[in-house]
């Protein structure tokens, strides 16, 4: 089953910023910790070990990547419950990240920001993040975990066209 693509990509004065954005109907400290602790980002994104503070860098297992590689992840900004901005590097380059949440009557609004400065990668990049967006939901709902084939190449040409 093919997921609808969600990403938009916004200029910037150095580049461009990938945004795609969820909805949970939870409180932000449950979305946040979704995102923060590592027993449940280990749930969609992969469990992280270190000392987590701003300006320090902490490991993170990809563990939905073909060979869950561990790669470090400097925390450049980090504001309970709102945001949280991270540099990540791996095998494909350098990553600046921010996850930005907002919560309106009980319902949070969770945006992640991939600052790029060239949209050269984005048809592979966009369909990557609406998959662990989607592993994100499926880990807080409890259903099951998406298929990347159902993503990646079939999100491609919609993030190659946004360039």
């Amino acid at each position: 089953m093919t997921q609808e693509p969600t990403g938009r990509l916004v200029p910037t004065p150095t580049g461009w910023d990938l945004v795609l954005t969820r909805t949970y109907r939870a409180p932000v400290a449950d979305v946040w910790a979704s995102v923060t602790e590592p027993d449940r980002t280990a749930r969609w994104f992969g469990p992280w070990r270190g000392d987590a503070a701003p300006g320090r860098s902490v490991e993170v297992r990809l563990a939905f990547e073909e060979s869950a590689p561990w790669c470090p992840i400097r925390i450049d900004a980090c504001e309970p419950p709102r945001r949280l901005a991270v540099t990540m590097e791996d095998e494909a380059g350098t990553w600046a990240l921010e996850l930005l949440l907002a919560e309106t009557d009980g319902t949070t609004e969770l945006r992640l920001v991939h600052h790029l400065a060239s949209t050269e990668q984005l048809g592979s990049v966009g369909p990557g993040w609406e998959y662990y967006l989607d592993l994100l939901t499926a880990a807080r709902t409890g259903t099951p975990r998406p298929d990347f084939a159902d993503y990646y190449p079939a999100q491609q040409a919609y993030f190659d066209s946004l360039a």
